[in-house]
């Protein structure tokens, strides 16, 4: 991979000249001389009508060759040019990265590929149907957190959809994002596959959000993140725009994701080690990976727009990102607490609500805030092997699953 940061200046690609009006005006007019001299006698008037529309669409763009706005983009980008935000770089230009670490999760996430139907949920299956293989506490979690999932990692793809990706102006990052979308489709398909599988009733499962209290209100809390920013005609180029948008991202990656799905992930991981719904725990396994890196991303991206946009994060701006961590972070006892009214699978709602404080204390420090819970301390220690948050950045290399899927398709 070159090394742009070795160029010295007479060795940087130069800029190109503008597009001159003449030159594209000549190359217009040599490929629509046949549509001027053909008759159209012997084609339906409709299609006459078609070749006229493209002749002056053709014209139009001969009108706006010569224009500043394609003279703009004639240069070449450098990559001090890139941005995270408000850049007017070209977007569709991907080298020279500004960004590695961008581009080495987009790698490592595509090298890292699965689908849920690769996991076997026949023990689950048995399980699940027999009339004591789970107490009701355990039902209720696996159903409580099926319910949150399934909708959580919609709300997710969303949001990178419909604004995030729209809005960050930054192409090796998008192509990340581009990646992280994918990966959460074939989440909420895992989800899915589960509920299919276990024959759960769907239409409970999926309307969770709507009806049970303490899911409801973490779908509730990430949708008003999202509301302002996802309207298309939403753009950034402004302190309150700009913070809109780094709401979001905290938001986002460090609540929905960095907070809201730690709970889940240790109850369903404990039953898995307890060799309950063992293809259920190895689909949350494979997604806790997957997440792991969606957060590390964005993690990135909100110091990266810190570090270029050191205005925003002003005091008003950390007091506000602290305050969405807190709530998220009560929210989620909350859950906990919900789904195990009583001690279960060696586990109980206090000790969950010391883990997510802890949890709590890691996204402060990861975005540059102070810790609000002193003394707050792991009561897993069996989780380090798993999703130990000081791993995080390590997880490929301390990852528990070891797995590569090859291209699998026939041309017969």
């Amino acid at each position: 991979m070159l090394n742009w940061d070795d160029y010295n200046e007479s060795e940087k690609p130069q800029k190109t000249q503008p597009i001159v009006k003449e030159e594209v005006s000549a190359q217009i007019q040599e490929a629509i001389q046949p549509i001027e001299e053909a008759t159209l006698d012997h084609v339906p008037a409709e299609a006459g009508d078609r070749a006229k529309q493209a002749k002056e669409a053709i014209e139009i763009l001969d009108a706006k060759a010569g224009e500043e706005e394609l003279e703009g983009l004639a240069g070449r980008v450098q990559v001090d040019d890139k941005a995270m935000i408000n850049c007017r770089a070209d977007l569709n230009q991907l080298v020279p990265f500004k960004y590695d670490w961008a581009w080495q999760k987009y790698l490592d996430g595509s090298a890292n590929h699965w689908m849920p139907q690769e996991v076997n949920m026949t023990a689950d299956i048995a399980l699940w149907k027999s009339n004591d293989g789970l107490t009701e506490d355990e039902r209720t979690i696996v159903m409580r957190n099926l319910g949150f999932f399934s909708t959580a990692d919609s709300l997710v793809a969303n949001n990178l959809v419909l604004a995030i990706y729209r809005l960050i102006t930054n192409p090796e990052c998008r192509q990340y994002i581009l990646r992280q979308g994918f990966e959460e489709a074939i989440h909420t398909h895992a989800y899915q596959y589960c509920i299919e599988s276990l024959g759960m009733d769907e239409g409970a499962i999926f309307n969770m959000y709507r009806e049970i209290p303490s899911v409801a209100k973490k779908a509730s809390w990430g949708l008003k993140y999202t509301k302002e920013i996802s309207d298309p005609g939403f753009t950034t180029g402004t302190d309150e725009t700009d913070k809109l948008l780094l709401k979001n991202l905290i938001a986002f990656y460090c609540v929905l994701e960095g907070i809201f799905f730690y709970c889940g992930f240790t109850q369903i991981l404990s039953m898995g080690r307890r060799n309950k719904m063992t293809g259920t725990a190895e689909q949350f396994q494979y997604i806790l990976r997957d997440e792991s890196m969606h957060l590390n991303f964005g993690i990135d991206m909100i110091n990266q727009i810190k570090l270029e946009n050191p205005h925003l994060w002003d005091e008003q701006m950390r007091h506000e990102a602290a305050q969405m961590i807190l709530e998220g972070t009560e929210l989620e006892i909350q859950y906990a607490r919900d789904t195990m009214p009583r001690g279960i699978l060696g586990m109980n709602a206090g000790m969950m609500e010391e883990y997510l404080q802890f949890i709590a204390n890691r996204r402060l420090v990861q975005i540059g805030l102070e810790e609000e819970f002193e003394g707050a301390s792991n009561p897993f220690p069996w989780m380090s092997e798993i999703m130990d948050l000081r791993k995080e950045k390590n997880f490929f290399e301390t990852r528990v699953i070891e797995y590569q899927t090859g291209g699998a398709l026939t041309w017969d």
